[in-house]
Parts: structure tokens; sequence; C-alpha cells
């Protein structure tokens, strides 16, 4: 099926090998080599009912689209439809995947906040009161015993939305990221939105999150160099202040993913719930 398309638009012949890439939760991808330059085909596996994470090709071939030229994510190459799903095609990145230089990771989503973003892409939630109606909205999708032990861990402080529109990744976990002899560049777009750049942030530094690809939660000093590469100040500060309620909504996320067979949502939410508490104590 994916063949023929990619041989009617030039993009394989008939020496091309293929190879499944692990790695990726949603959707199936496969790298094609071939004398022209690798290749990477991503057959989207259709719309999630995912709180925190949709799966939408278009959003991501707008946003491949809109980085063309800023060396911060694959060339797209070609998109299309297919009977079994939409299929986009980008120039594979030669690298090291998953890394753990956490001031690199920093510098390159502070580079990407500073990208305008294109129209169009989904909102992320602005300030705790957002943050907490997303929160309730994932708790209320999950066993009732687990949400009300959480909801007991509810943070008291409210934080303002901020009102800025950055571009976001959206999903900056290690297995998204790619070392290009020192240099990291973005890859897996399906989820992009613009809203607070902390969103982004809490995303990396989450515990689940890095247990979830496979990797630990960081350490203390991984999140120091991670907040120190970030070279905003301010928006660091803002992280701090917003921090509990971005480790409460992991953990009602953990939960969910619990009630759909992910093995290790437990775990992950036992770090997030860590994290969590310990960021509560730190603001009193």
């Amino acid at each position: 099926m994916l063949v023929p398309s990619l041989r009617a638009r030039g993009l394989q012949g008939a020496d091309a090998s293929w190879s499944f890439l692990e790695g990726g939760r949603t959707n199936w991808l496969w790298r094609v080599s071939r004398p022209g330059g690798d290749i990477v085909v991503k057959l989207y596996s259709g719309e999630t009912s995912n709180p925190l994470f949709p799966n939408d090709p278009r959003s991501e071939v707008k946003v491949l689209t809109h980085l063309e030229g800023h060396g911060i994510a694959p060339q797209l190459l070609e998109s299309f439809q297919t009977d079994a799903g939409a299929c986009l095609i980008y120039a594979h990145l030669s690298g090291t995947a998953g890394t753990a230089d956490c001031a690199k990771v920093a510098s390159l989503l502070h580079r990407l906040h500073r990208i305008a973003p294109p129209p169009g892409l989904r909102k992320v939630p602005d300030g705790s009161a957002a943050l907490r109606q997303q929160t309730l909205a994932i708790l209320a999708a999950c066993a009732d015993e687990h949400a009300a032990s959480l909801r007991i861990l509810e943070p008291a402080d409210n934080v303002a939305p901020c009102g800025v529109s950055c571009l976001l990744h959206a999903d900056p976990v290690p297995a998204n990221m790619i070392d290009q002899g020192g240099e990291l560049k973005l890859i897996d777009w399906q989820c992009p939105a613009i809203g607070d750049p902390c969103e982004d942030i809490a995303i990396f530094l989450s515990p689940a999150m890095q247990i979830t690809y496979g990797a630990r939660a960081l350490t203390a000093a991984e999140r120091a160099d991670f907040l120190d590469g970030y070279h905003d100040h301010r928006t660091i500060r803002r992280y701090r202040q917003l921090e509990p309620w971005y480790h409460w909504r992991m953990a009602a996320y953990c939960l969910w993913n619990e009630a759909r067979g992910d093995k290790l949502a437990r775990r992950a939410y036992a770090a997030e719930t860590e994290a969590l508490r310990a960021a509560q104590s730190e603001q009193i």
C-alpha cells in the first residue's frame, strides 16, 4: 500500500529497503534507506481521545512547513492520505535519540519558543485556573477511588494567565530529540500547540514522562542544569509557581493511562505525586 504511493511520487526506487522504527507510542514509522538519502515514513493511526497529546497530521504538516529553514525540525517531503490513514514523509535525521544533556534541551526549547507560531494551532491551558479545569476533566474519566486520592493533593496557589502564545512542541521528551553532533532537533510534531512556554518545560521535567519513555526521573542536578540553561528567568520563575499544578495534572494523566492498560502508569504516577509533594513543600 505505502510502497506504490512512494514510487508514484518518486520517493522510492526498486533498491530501497524498509526498517521499522521503534519508540513511537501512537503512530507507525519506518526508515526507508535509498540512494537519494534516507527518509522516514510516518503512518498516522487516526485521531485519539488523549486529553494531553492529540494526534493531528494536519498540525504536523503545518508546523514542519513553518519551520523549514530554522534547522530545528526535519524537512517535510510529502504528505498524502491513504486508505489506512494520513501519511507523512520527511527526511531522516541521523544522530542519537534520547539525549540526557538537559542544558542543551533547555537551549533548544528556548530557541523554539522564540519562533513566531503559524496560525491555527490548538491552545494549551494558561494559568492555574485553566490547568485545574483540564485536570478535573481528566480525573472525571478515571476510577473514582483513584481520582479522590489525587483530588486531595490539589495545589492551592492561584497563578494568573500570562497571555503568551509561544510555539510549543508539546511533547518534548528525550525520544523526540535527535542529537546531531551536539546540535539537537525535534521530531514527532503530531500535537504542537501555542501558549505558555511553561507547558514544554513541564512536559520535559515531568518524572512520569521520562519514565514513560523508558528513562528515569531527572536528578536534582539535571533539573538545575535545565532551569539554568533556559536563559529566561521570568519564564522559569513562572514555571516554579505553576510547578505543582503541572505535576498534579500529569499525575491525573497517569491515572487515565493506567485505566487504559499502560503498565508503566502506576510507577509514573508514584514518581509524579512524589514530585508534586516536593514542589508543594518548597512553596510553603
